[in-house]
């Protein structure tokens, strides 16, 4: 979707070379007509068309359909990133874009998106214990020896329940991204590595010299012990 005409109908078209089926809308409330008449494989949205509605389509498209959304932005604008990511798009791009870029960038997204349906589920709710900790997957609450609570953010908490549900398990930055974005279509942190850097800071006795949540070099990262429930 882009409001100016000339531009959506001549990316339309170049996206129909690479063999798309493309549907246009000329503004938000056409976007939203045609998204209620049928299911679509991923929007590329103009932003801001305003800001606010785009943000609003965007976040019903996710929860509703779990369309994935790529954004197509006028300038580099940490603030728009931010809101756009914070809302749940999967990808952002400044305009004029190369259409050779932004194909890839769709088939990019949709891989991650098959490769996410087809993850194993997550951690089922429950207990568990691991390295001296004990996580409470419902109460979303990490404790120590001493049963002392930790507090956890979203983020760190979504990191630690994937990584318990692949115990002594290599996951690339990648896959990580997958499972703790797909699990949450609101994600917006995209650094997998200040995540895992601030949740070491909590269950680590020494941050710098990692036991439990190790750094395998050029592969990713692996929580290196046994999980079982409590």
């Amino acid at each position: 979707m882009d409001p100016n005409e000339a531009v959506r109908e001549q990316l339309g078209k170049q996206l129909r070379l690479y063999g798309m089926a493309v549907t246009e809308a000329c503004n938000i409330a056409d976007a939203r007509r045609l998204c209620r008449q049928q299911c679509f494989d991923l929007a590329v949205l103009d932003f801001p068309s305003p800001g606010a509605e785009a943000l609003a389509l965007v976040r019903t498209l996710r929860m509703k359909s779990g369309t994935p959304v790529i954004l197509l932005a006028r300038q580099q604008d940490p603030v728009q990133l931010i809101a756009g990511y914070g809302s749940g798009a999967d990808d952002y791009i400044v305009k004029p874009c190369n259409p050779c870029e932004l194909v890839v960038r769709i088939h990019a997204v949709l891989r991650r998106m098959s490769r996410q349906r087809q993850a194993p589920p997550a951690l089922p709710s429950g207990s568990y214990r691991f390295g001296g900790w004990l996580f409470d997957v419902e109460q979303r609450q990490l404790c120590g020896l001493e049963d002392v609570p930790v507090a956890l953010s979203s983020g760190e908490f979504r990191l630690l329940r994937v990584l318990l549900a692949h115990p002594n398990t290599v996951l690339s930055r990648e896959r990580l991204l997958e499972l703790t974005a797909g699990s949450d279509p609101q994600a917006f942190d995209r650094s997998i590595d200040s995540q895992v850097s601030r949740l070491r800071k909590k269950i680590e006795t020494d941050p710098r010299r990692p036991q439990l949540l190790k750094t395998v070099w050029g592969n990713g990262y692996i929580l290196a012990a046994d999980v079982h429930p409590a």
